[in-house]
């Protein structure tokens, strides 16, 4: 009998790519021989972090919409009509029983290659808005697997399924780590901590925030580990000297975030959906300070479908120069609230995602009879 073949599409972010992977690493676990080709857009973080993974990409010669500028947008047709051609021909070649999109730039153009072959395709849309591109593609999508309530706004509600979004399983992985965490980090596991991350790129807002207010944490004695991102880190380093103060830690990446989470009391994050994915399990205390610069402003949607169901604080992206530091503090002194925000996030916990949505991915192979 033939492996079953599946294409896996999209990237452009570690939000996209990561969940991808899982979805790819549970298919395998689940039957080891099929065979996954990932489609990626040329030039991006895929490209590396898909081959680091142990699969096969390809790229697509796309890129998204440039905000301000009509001079970078006007080869966009060109390149969408040529990625569709490209999308078209892998799947001639590939001859895919199933196509998964999981957003980003290369997902439009394979699963409307896929429409057009009749080939079946699964959506895993990770927001709690569902952007332009996937609301189009998910009218004829045999399955749509999502992470929050309410999504029969954007979908066909008869191919909904709440399945939550993949996480890196290491990641989440912090049962009785605190006192390694800290360790790690070289903190006191008995002062309180704080845990800032803006993703690998980092996130301007939130180390403003950090630098303006850091001499409050230093005179409340609360420890600080604050990954500022590759675009910051240097300039942070260089205003504040590398061995800032022994409560201080800056790093410009954390290789092992699982680590981190384990050290914290309290964590101060961007609102992207793989983060809250991951956040719900930790069921740490969480400040949500959505990004303003995404489409749809689809963070601030995600952390709303959090602090309804009070299991997260959200401060937004304008108030937090002010106020997020003061609100980190009093969050740590409010032993009551916090328990209750650990206890409400870990109630939305979904950790079982991977698997759920291999399984509905290799359903649609056997439901088509291919």
């Amino acid at each position: 009998m033939e492996p079953t073949r599946i294409i896996i599409s999209g990237g452009g972010t570690g939000g996209h790519i990561f969940p991808a992977i899982s979805i790819a690493n549970a298919l395998r676990r689940i039957e080891p021989g099929c065979d996954i080709l990932f489609v990626g857009a040329t030039g991006r973080m895929e490209m590396e972090k898909v081959p680091a993974a142990g699969y096969k990409i390809v790229g697509l010669n796309i890129s998204g919409i440039q905000r301000g500028s009509i001079a970078k947008n006007l080869t966009l047709p060109f390149k969408m009509l040529g990625s569709l051609r490209k999308a078209m021909q892998l799947i001639d070649d590939f001859r895919p029983d199933v196509v998964v999109g999981v957003g980003g730039y290369a997902s439009a153009p394979v699963l409307f290659a896929a429409s057009l072959k009749g080939v079946p395709y699964l959506i895993q849309e990770q927001n709690s808005y569902a952007g332009i591109t996937n609301k189009w593609l998910g009218k004829k999508a045999a399955k749509v697997c999502v992470a929050f309530d309410g999504m029969d706004q954007f979908f066909p509600s008869a191919t909904l399924l709440k399945t939550g979004n993949p996480v890196r399983k290491d990641v989440v992985d912090i049962f009785n780590k605190h006192h390694a965490g800290a360790e790690l980090l070289k903190l006191d596991p008995l002062k309180k901590t704080i845990l800032v991350t803006g993703g690998s790129l980092g996130a301007g807002t939130l180390n403003k925030s950090v630098e303006k207010h850091i001499s409050k944490l230093i005179r409340e004695d609360v420890q600080l580990v604050w990954q500022t991102g590759k675009y910051y880190y240097k300039g942070i380093i260089e205003r504040l000297g590398p061995n800032f103060h022994p409560n201080v830690r800056i790093l410009e990446f954390l290789n092992k975030m699982d680590m981190a989470y384990a050290a914290a009391d309290v964590i101060i994050s961007r609102a992207g959906a793989g983060t809250i994915a991951e956040l719900c399990i930790i069921k740490k205390p969480v400040i949500l300070v959505p990004s303003p610069n995404v489409a749809e402003d689809h963070q601030t949607k995600n952390a709303l479908a959090l602090v309804k169901n009070n299991a997260a604080v959200l401060i937004s992206d304008r108030s937090a120069e002010d106020a997020l530091i003061v609100e980190a503090l009093n969050l740590l002194k409010d032993e009551n609230r916090s328990k209750m925000l650990s206890e409400n996030i870990g109630k939305m916990a979904l950790p079982d995602a991977d698997n759920i949505i291999a399984k509905q991915v290799l359903n649609l192979t056997r439901k088509e009879g291919r």
